[in-house]
């Protein structure tokens, strides 16, 4: 149990045996269904499933130093939205075939800062998984995955130019240079980046976005004019106290001359 509760749930026939239970006593356990066969020497332990249990059963399926990647380590992050769709898998330097439901992509190389963990997952790292996505990802959804992880704090412009010295035959390399040369506003909701675009349609100036002004973080700033925007109905709130927390930040950068635009209250 404490190893499975390690790995989302899930163990291998050979972690099975290590802590001692053989084939006859993993077979017992299938049939009380205390073990549920999720791949060939995959098993998901106990009634209820985490999650992630489907994205790590994949990886433990492939073997020795598979990665999830691609557009399901972008949902594990939440730099994409979640979406229905078979896990993927990477593997390096081996002819690997993964059971029947899982996509493996194999690979000559990777560098070691590319392979990290997410929620005990082994998985690829940001930046490379942007790389992975970008042959797949339209340009706007592809913009929006490289905000998110930006606003995540999980990739930098370091670390994503760092792919193109790394990887640049990489089918993706083209896609994600040109999103980034786009260089997308960083911002927090989707009500926010839809203002941004219909800001930049209108050939307005291009504010700042999320910006502190002393002890304050407001959504949008045109500092040549001393004004702020925001987009801040009840809806991207958690609780009334953090909308009424806004309503009196809007109150003292009002007393500071500060002018205000928004529609609080609505989307």
């Amino acid at each position: 149990m404490a190893l499975a509760q390690s790995q989302e749930g899930v163990v291998t026939g050979r972690q099975l045996a290590a802590v001692g239970l053989g084939r006859h006593a993993v077979a017992h356990r299938v049939r009380s269904g205390w073990l549920r066969r999720r791949h060939r020497g995959v098993y998901i332990v106990g009634p209820v499933e985490s999650p992630h249990a489907e994205a790590m059963a994949a990886v433990l399926a492939v073997g020795d130093a598979a990665l999830l990647s691609h557009y399901p380590a972008g949902a594990l992050s939440e730099i994409v939205p979640a979406r229905e769709g078979m896990p993927e898998v990477t593997v390096v330097g081996r002819d690997a075939r993964g059971p029947a439901g899982v996509r493996v992509h194999r690979i000559r190389r990777l560098h070691p800062h590319d392979a990290t963990r997410h929620q005990s997952i082994p998985v690829t790292s940001p930046a490379r998984t942007l790389l992975d996505v970008a042959t797949d990802l339209t340009h706007r959804d592809l913009t929006r995955a490289v905000e998110e992880a930006q606003v995540r704090h999980l990739v930098t412009d370091v670390s994503l130019n760092e792919q193109f010295k790394r990887y640049p035959h990489h089918r993706g390399t083209p896609a994600l240079r040109e999103a980034i040369q786009t260089e997308p506003a960083l911002t927090r909701s989707e009500a926010e980046r839809r203002l941004l675009e219909l800001i930049r349609a209108a050939r307005l100036p291009a504010p700042q976005t999320n910006v502190r002004i002393g002890r304050h973080e407001v959504d949008f700033l045109w500092p040549e004019l001393n004004l702020i925007g925001e987009v801040d109905g009840y809806a991207f709130h958690s609780s009334r106290a953090a909308f009424e927390r806004d309503r009196q930040r809007d109150a003292e950068l009002g007393a500071q001359g500060i002018a205000w635009c928004g529609s609080p209250g609505a989307s």
